[in-house]
Formats: C-alpha cells, sequence, structure tokens
C-alpha cells in the first residue's frame, strides 16, 4: 500500500469520526496549543522594528514547530504498535476537519430563523461572523449564515483533507495552524499588517488548489439536485470569484451563489464601521431562511465529491 492510499483510509476513518462525535469539548484540541503558542509568539515579537522580518519568522517556527511534534508524536504511537499510530492521526486529521461542527452553526441559525426569532438568530450568527449583527433582517442574517458555510467548505473540510492526503496528520495539522495564523494575525490594520502579511499570502497559497478544486466539485455534486441553477452558477464563478477580498473564498462563495440563484456580498458594519463588499451572483431569488439548509447540502456535495475525486484519481494512478 503507498502512503497515498494510507492517508485516504486514515481521512476516510477520521471524517467517520468528526461525523460521529464532531469537537468534544472535553477532549484538548491540537490547535487551542497551537493558538497559545501563535499568541505567545505574537506578544514577543510583534513590536518595534522589522516587523514583517518577524512575521516570516513567525511562520517558520509555528509550522516547523508544529509539524515536526505532530511528526514525532505520531512516529512514537506507531513505534508502541501500527495500529496505535494510525488511530492517533484518525484523530489528529479529525481534529482539523469540522463537517458537523459547520452543519450545526449554520443549523443554529436557521432553526430560530425558521420560528421567527430574530433575535436569537442574530445571537447565533454573532458566533461565527465578524461583522455587527444586531440590526439585521432576515436576508441579511441568511447572506452570512450561506456566506460561512460556503467559505468554510474548503478552510473547515477539504483543504485540510487535501494536505492530508498529502502528508498525513502532521500536513493537516501545519494546514490548520496556517490557517490559524491567518485568523490571529492575518488582519489588514496597524498592528498586523506587516506582521501577519507572510501568514496572510501563505494562508492565500495553500487554500489555492483546494478552493478551486471544491467549486468544481460542488458543481458536478449539484447534477443530483435538478433544481439547482447549474449553468447559472459557472457563469457567476467565472465573473466574480476575483470580486472577493480573499483571492480562495470567492470561488465557493460565487459557486454556492450561483447554484442557488441568490446574491451574496454587500454592506457589512464592523464594531459599526460600514464596509462595502462587492456583490457576487445574480438576484434570481430572494435570500430566504430555506437557503440556509441548502448551502448546507451543497456543503455535503461539495466535500463527497472532493473525497470521491480524490479516490478515483488513486485507483486510476
Amino acid at each position: 500500500m503507498g502512503f497515498l492510499e494510507y492517508h485516504l483510509y486514515l481521512i476516510l476513518a477520521a471524517i467517520v469520526l468528526e461525523l460521529v462525535i464532531g469537537d468534544p469539548k472535553f477532549f484538548p484540541h491540537p490547535v487551542v496549543i497551537i493558538g497559545k503558542m501563535i499568541a505567545f509568539m505574537d506578544k514577543k515579537w510583534n513590536k518595534e522594528k522589522h516587523r514583517r522580518a518577524k512575521g516570516f519568522l513567525l511562520l517558520g517556527a509555528v509550522t516547523v514547530i508544529t509539524y515536526i511534534s505532530i511528526g514525532m508524536v505520531v512516529y512514537l504511537a506507531g513505534r508502541v504498535s501500527f495500529w496505535a499510530g494510525a488511530a492517533l492521526e484518525v484523530y489528529l486529521i479529525s481534529s482539523t476537519i469540522a463537517i458537523k461542527g459547520l452543519q450545526q452553526a449554520g443549523e443554529e441559525v436557521g432553526n430560530p430563523l425558521r420560528e421567527g426569532d430574530l433575535p436569537l438568530a442574530r445571537k447565533k450568527l454573532s458566533y461565527i461572523v465578524g461583522r455587527d449583527t444586531e440590526a439585521l433582517d432576515e436576508s441579511e442574517i441568511v447572506r452570512g449564515t450561506v456566506e460561512t458555510v460556503a467559505e468554510n467548505t474548503v478552510d473547515g473540510i477539504t483543504a485540510p483533507i487535501f494536505w492530508a492526503l498529502i502528508g498525513g496528520a502532521p500536513l493537516a495539522m501545519v494546514y490548520r495552524a496556517v490557517n490559524t495564523l491567518d485568523s490571529m494575525v492575518g488582519y489588514k490594520n496597524e498592528r498586523y499588517e506587516a506582521f501577519g502579511f507572510a501568514s496572510a499570502r501563505f494562508d492565500d497559497l495553500v487554500n489555492w488548489i483546494p478552493a478551486r478544486m471544491t467549486a468544481v466539485c460542488m458543481w458536478l455534486a449539484a447534477w443530483f439536485y435538478p433544481t439547482r441553477k447549474k449553468g447559472n452558477a459557472w457563469r457567476v464563478t467565472l465573473r466574480d470569484a476575483s470580486k472577493h477580498p480573499s483571492p480562495n473564498s470567492g470561488w465557493p462563495e460565487a459557486m454556492t451563489a450561483g447554484l442557488l440563484g441568490v446574491q451574496l456580498g454587500g454592506v457589512n458594519t464592523y464594531k459599526g464601521v460600514v464596509s462595502n463588499r462587492s456583490k457576487i451572483g445574480n438576484p434570481l431569488t430572494e435570500l430566504k431562511t430555506e437557503h440556509i439548509a441548502q448551502s448546507i447540502t451543497i456543503m455535503h456535495g461539495g466535500w463527497l465529491v472532493f473525497i470521491l475525486f480524490l479516490s478515483g484519481w488513486l485507483i486510476v494512478n
């Protein structure tokens, strides 16, 4: 058995584990440790001169430490027994995937919205987006949720799977470390514009292939749903994906908007500051609560076809 085939079996087991247990709160999550390491280095290095150079050092230190640490732990477990090493890798890979968590996040907004409880829906949305949610109406709550589900299909599912296939748990965890770096220091503000430059650009790089593959997989999965607007989806994706502030998030978001026939993007506020984002998609239909469940279906279809594609590619080769 080649290492890619072995990694695919680990990924399949990790997906099953994640779908069953999700992210158990009683068990320590490796990303929490990574986050504490980043926060410590941020405090020590993000000051005075040469912040951009220190940012490159941060990226290198966090990724190398993560890879070596996870690799060593997996190696030592494998020395105990093959199954101990495999089981540990399955758990570690599952901790980088958030299929169940992403579905639950969408449903926790959609359920109160369906019952007409806008205050609770706004509160639940505030847990998964950075924008102000206190005054949003139904369509804006739906927009925020659909955008989150779409773009996190890459960050939370397909990208860690892609890197796990190539390098097992160590590389999957390095991807999660890069993703965490971007979320913690990859901001374009006075404090982080220089220090977080390397982390933000590297996060763009590691998501480049998975984002585009995910959009294609979402489109292929849509053929199982006759009501999806597949022709519109390709036109929207090719036209609007590049309008997104992220060079990668626009692909799954534009594909989702096109398949649903809705328009995403527009005006957001962050702590009272207005931000105008380019609009993505054609408003063929008004955003409604049911679009949240439909975006979750697109998310599931995307990662399932993604796995089938990787499996088929390995079989052929």
